[in-house]
């Protein structure tokens, strides 16, 4: 089992940055990747970002350029720094993991809300 904890969340501005933080704990020895994922109201759960375990990482194109995935392995912890945030940004962001075949566990979620 591996539990994650999401925060970082809230009400920005457009054009505006916000920090998610994703802490890991648990069987983390499991994780072969870590992701961040998004669901708008009335639209499907999208990738935005992940990071494997060599450190690579991909990159939604709706946010390449603008997001950034990294992590602290001695926190086991992975971040999502957004900048020039977006009104179509809006949504429930939500941290994943995933063990070389799926995606196996879920975060809560944490509500990311970008105003004009």
């Amino acid at each position: 089992q591996v539990q994650l904890v999401e925060s970082g969340g809230g009400l920005v501005q457009a054009g505006g940055s916000l920090r998610l933080s994703c802490a890991a704990s648990g069987s983390i020895f499991s994780i072969n990747a870590m992701g961040w994922f998004r669901q708008a109201p009335g639209k499907q759960r999208e990738l935005v970002a992940g990071i494997s375990r060599d450190d690579s990482t991909r990159y939604s194109d709706s946010v390449k350029g603008r997001f950034t995935i990294s992590r602290d392995n001695a926190k086991n912890t992975v971040y999502l720094q957004m900048n020039s945030l977006k009104l179509e940004d809006t949504a429930v962001y939500y941290c994943a993991t995933e063990n070389g075949y799926y995606w196996d566990y879920w975060g809560q979620g944490t509500q990311v809300n970008v105003s004009s």
